[in-house]
């Protein structure tokens, strides 16, 4: 199975939001609105490698890397990112957390149900 951290983020820690949307098969607007982010964001150079950006695309990709292996493929696990409701969060999306900036409460919410924890 391909490894989205290791294509999407280069050995100086840069995520490329172009490798993204290749790898899901996408577009860059897509990654954008995934992400939270404006298409300018991702696609000018001077903008991709901001820290609001990094951050973004960074924490989609760790979280999507992290629960591939409960979905079964990185495409699955891409569709739960999008639309799987998250009840210890009002029903809302790991998407739309992230974009409110709350990843690190989704990988704490991960990482209590793979300690065997509820969601």
């Amino acid at each position: 199975m391909r490894d989205l951290v290791k294509e999407a983020i280069d050995d100086k820690g840069l995520v490329h939001p172009k490798i993204i949307a290749n790898y899901f098969h996408t577009t860059m607007k897509e990654v954008a609105e995934l992400s939270g982010l404006s298409i300018d964001a991702i696609s000018k150079k001077a903008r991709v490698s901001s820290v609001n950006s990094q951050t973004r695309l960074r924490d989609m990709v760790m979280i999507i890397n992290r629960v591939t292996p409960w979905c079964g493929s990185p495409f699955q696990a891409y569709a739960w990112y999008r639309s799987e409701p998250l009840p210890s969060f009002g029903d809302l999306t790991a998407q739309a957390l992230v974009k409110q900036g709350k990843a690190n409460a989704i990988m704490r919410y991960l990482d209590r149900i793979a300690d065997g924890g509820f969601a």
